[in-house]
């Protein structure tokens, strides 16, 4: 920032990284109610990258900023904010507007995040860590001993949830290629290629009672195979975003045939965008708490500066991370 001036990276069209430019913007005084935060850090995710090529049935009028969290530090405040200071480090859940160096936000959105935390690490809870978090203790209410499958194991989320899993006592069992099985197998699950296995055997041959759980990151193809895995009583739980609003109406007609169909087996759904301020903070604090104390560590495959956001999305989609992909202020890299 210089001249009163900061940048934010914003998508110009539909399209590859490519669409993605840098755009100077003015720096002006936060609103009543506003706080204006310096970005130190911003998880990249999948969905960055499906609301920019447009595969999402409500997107986001072009042009506009990606980036669905951020960390960073309180740098001016409007009227009437009490519950933030400046200089306090703070995290936001967006859905938008986390590639910039700056952003400025509803005060009564933010929550608190200790310094002692590296910045990097702290950005993967906002979003991945989360939903890993609250799909298997507020949706469902996972117990030791009980076994999962991941699908999309080895991702941002796959891996916090596989992180989490083994806190949680979990048996678990992961898709992933080959290239990334050591990873799965060092978080704990049974990895499985999801390209040359048939991993409905491959599971009912080691879990022949099925499984309790199947958490599903990938498309809405997945419910049958996952379905075939569970157990009477098993639930499958599904918190990808579909690609357009004729997916997003199959995927509605689907949850509703499969949890009225007399199995025994029920899906559920998960997404942010159905939660609140208060049960995210309370969650955000436990995972706080457990990355202080050692208990998770990220697996990020790769950091970028904020203004090269564009070459961190190609990264991303290409399908060769593990783990989580960060953008960053320039004095943290």
């Amino acid at each position: 920032m210089t001249n009163n001036k900061y940048h934010s990276v914003v998508v110009t069209k539909r399209g590859g990284p490519e669409a993605l430019q840098v755009m100077e913007n003015d720096l002006r005084p936060p609103a009543a109610g506003e706080a204006r935060i310096r970005i130190l850090a911003t998880p990249v995710c999948q969905d960055d990258i499906a609301v920019r090529v447009g595969n999402r049935p409500f997107l986001a009028k072009i042009p506009f900023v990606p980036g669905y969290a951020f960390i960073g530090v309180v740098d001016a405040l409007g009227d009437g904010v009490t519950n933030v200071a400046v200089g306090d480090r703070v995290a936001a859940l967006t859905n938008f507007g986390g590639y910039a160096e700056y952003i400025y936000w509803d005060a009564v959105g933010l929550v608190q995040v200790p310094e002692t935390l590296d910045p990097a690490e702290a950005a993967t809870l906002i979003l991945n860590y989360l939903v890993a978090y609250q799909v298997m203790h507020r949706v469902v209410a996972v117990r030791p001993g009980e076994k999962a499958l991941m699908i999309g194991a080895s991702g941002g989320v796959g891996t916090a949830f596989l992180q989490l899993g083994k806190l949680a006592g979990l048996e678990m069992y992961g898709l992933a290629s080959p290239a990334k099985h050591g990873a799965l197998i060092e978080l704990g699950a049974t990895p499985i290629d999801y390209h040359t296995d048939d991993f409905v055997a491959v599971i009912r041959a080691a879990a022949p009672g099925g499984l309790d759980y199947v958490f599903n990151g990938m498309g809405e193809e997945y419910f049958e195979l996952g379905l075939a895995v569970l157990r009477r009583g098993g639930v499958l739980v599904h918190y990808g975003g579909p690609e357009s609003f004729g997916r997003f109406l199959l995927l509605l007609g689907k949850f509703i045939l499969y949890n009225l169909w007399p199995n025994g087996k029920s899906i559920k759904g998960y997404g942010t965008h159905r939660g609140n301020v208060a049960a995210f903070a309370d969650d955000w604090a436990e995972l706080f708490a457990l990355l202080e104390a050692g208990q998770i560590r990220p697996i990020i495959a790769q950091k970028f500066p904020i203004l090269a956001a564009a070459k961190a999305n190609a990264l991303l989609e290409s399908g060769k991370v593990t783990g989580h992909v960060v953008l960053l202020a320039p004095e943290l890299m």
